[in-house]
């Protein structure tokens, strides 16, 4: 799997590594932030976090545009000093909320700029490791590796974030409760008009804590230490991209030929091989119908981060049980990959001695998950954005899977093209959704648990978000390191930059389209609300099986 990669690889794909490390620690709790902090309504919540989400992935559109002139290597160092930059701000603590609003605002729109400079223009240097003929057929496997480290800095995202919560409420003798935030903004706004049920629930919650005195000195306590621990989190990344910087600072010389356009492009690349204006045309329109499709598909995969982060905190046991609660320690989820990858290098290996340690390691992995099966706590608590981890780990886990079964049907020559495993993927994300409706149903609306709460035996068992998880990882692997790889080969030479913009500017849409959801985040039945999704899936498979043909003859 890692065999015959260009080392570029490996020092571009950790300085991602990263910098989406501390992305995806700072979006883990950024929802969940917004709340506590200023207590924004759902509406607003999801509207703030369309506009960002949808803004974070415009941007490498104008990035590739001014990295097609400049130079891509520029771009990404201006990249990382501005998202520092963004995440120095969003870290300071602010007891003022008006003031705190005006620097949460300024620091969103400099990570979404420097992101923007940041991510295409690394994924453009990537793609130009593999225009060299030696490495041009394993560029898809490349991309897939290369997608994989970015979820390993995801997989620790959650975790690092939970770690600073309880850390900075622990230090106040606070532990996390999902429902105090709401609550305590519905006191000090309009304490008078709380239903009966949410005071008596309050006031329960208030005294788990330990509080003893004035709720809306509790309330005030709450709020303060809570947001504050979302602003150590957020801190978390900007230790992370100093590590990134570094990173691809140290490890230039191995990727640093790559950076090129196609004015400074060696002549020795197929870089220069010039295409008529209708193949030019030809590979614009097949990339831009790929792009139509996409952001359906964005559309619904980053509802993890607003609605099922809603439906973890308010629908979901705040606990794990049984084999569950193994998912929820993050250093078992490693010793899994470790075990999953040991079991591929015993077949993989070439020599006895690899296969003897490969074995050893696998052995060894699975002998400790077991131990920490048996001794680990009955009950495990759990914290909403925790959930998150679960999509990088499955997408870190099943890569080899995923590489193997591709190389299998390639060898017989049936691998399915690219635009095909797109279409799939979109069925696959449909069928993901399907399962999250199924366990919503007879669960009360939005609307109706913010009046009247939910009975503890209606919350739902974690597993169905986890199994959601599950079959959407399946889905992104066949879509997004696909697609990524498909722009950088078809994408015409002179406009490479601008088309991986572009692949971006469709995620930056579907990102927007997130908050729709959020919108109708309310009176809606939740499974009519993953419903909406799924038509939307099942709708894009459609429109790309329909143009299958026009797509494949486009990339020829």
């Amino acid at each position: 799997m890692f065999k015959g990669q260009p080392k570029g690889l490996y020092a571009l794909a950790l300085a991602n590594t990263g910098e989406r490390f501390g992305y995806y620690t700072m979006l883990a709790i950024f929802v969940l932030y917004l709340q506590a902090k200023f207590g924004y309504s759902t509406d607003q919540t999801s509207q703030i976090f369309g506009i960002f989400l949808g803004f974070v992935y415009f941007m490498p559109l104008i990035g590739g545009i001014i990295a097609d002139k400049v130079g891509y290597g520029k771009m990404v160092t201006s990249g990382i000093i501005i998202m520092f930059l963004g995440y120095s701000l969003l870290a300071i603590p602010t007891a003022d909320a008006g003031f705190g609003k005006y620097m949460m605002f300024g620091a969103l729109t400099l990570i979404a700029c420097g992101t923007g400079f940041f991510k295409g223009n690394l994924q453009v240097m990537v793609g130009n490791l593999y225009d060299a003929p030696e490495y041009s057929e394993k560029r898809d496997k490349a991309f897939s590796l290369f997608y994989m480290a970015i979820n390993v800095g995801a997989l620790f995202a959650p975790t690092a974030a939970t770690v600073v919560t309880n850390y900075v409420l622990g230090k106040a003798n606070f532990f996390y409760s999902a429902q105090i935030p709401a609550l305590a903004h519905q006191f000090l706004n309009n304490a008078a008009e709380m239903s009966a049920e949410n005071q008596a629930t309050l006031a329960t919650l208030q005294s788990a804590q330990g509080f003893v005195g004035d709720t809306k000195l509790f309330c005030e306590q709450y709020i303060s230490q809570l947001s504050e621990a979302y602003n150590y989190g957020f801190g978390v990344a900007c230790i992370s991209l100093i590590i990134s910087m570094a990173i691809y600072i140290v490890f230039r010389s191995t990727f640093k030929h790559a950076d090129y356009n196609s004015k400074t492009a060696p002549k020795t690349n197929g870089n220069t091989v010039e295409l008529t204006p209708q193949q030019t045309k030809s590979r614009i329109i097949a990339l831009l119908l790929v792009f139509a499709v996409v952001i359906f598909f964005w559309m619904s995969f980053h509802q993890n981060g607003l609605t099922m982060t809603f439906f973890a905190r308010d629908y979901t046991q705040p606990f794990a049980e049984g084999f569950t609660r193994i998912g929820f320690n993050v250093w078992n989820l490693v010793l899994i990959i470790i075990a999953v990858y040991g079991g591929f290098s015993i077949f993989q290996s070439e020599t006895s001695k690899g296969k003897f340690i490969s074995s050893i390691v696998t052995i060894a992995s699975l002998l400790v998950i077991g131990y920490q099966f048996k001794t680990a706590e009955p009950t495990v608590n759990i914290l909403p954005q925790i959930f998150q981890q679960f999509n990088p780990f499955f997408v870190v886990a099943l890569t080899p899977v995923s590489i193997a079964l591709f190389g299998y049907l390639a060898s017989r020559g049936k691998e399915p093209s690219t635009p095909r495993k797109i279409g799939l993927g979109m069925l696959i994300a449909a069928a993901g959704f399907l399962i999250l409706s199924i366990g919503s149903l007879g669960l009360p609306t939005p609307t109706e648990l913010s009046q009247t709460g939910i009975s503890p035996n209606q919350l739902v068992s974690p597993n169905w978000l986890i199994s959601t998880y599950l079959v959407l990882t399946f889905a992104e692997l066949l879509l997004s390191p696909m697609g990524i790889s498909f722009v950088s080969k078809v994408a015409p030479p002179k406009y490479k930059g601008m088309m991986m913009g572009c692949w971006f500017a469709a995620t930056a849409i579907g990102n927007y389209l997130v908050s729709i959801i959020g919108l109708l985040w309310g009176g809606m039945q939740l499974w009519m609300l993953w419903g909406v999704l799924i038509v939307c899936c099942l709708l894009s498979a459609l429109f790309i099986f329909s143009i299958m043909k026009k797509l494949e003859h486009a990339t020829e």
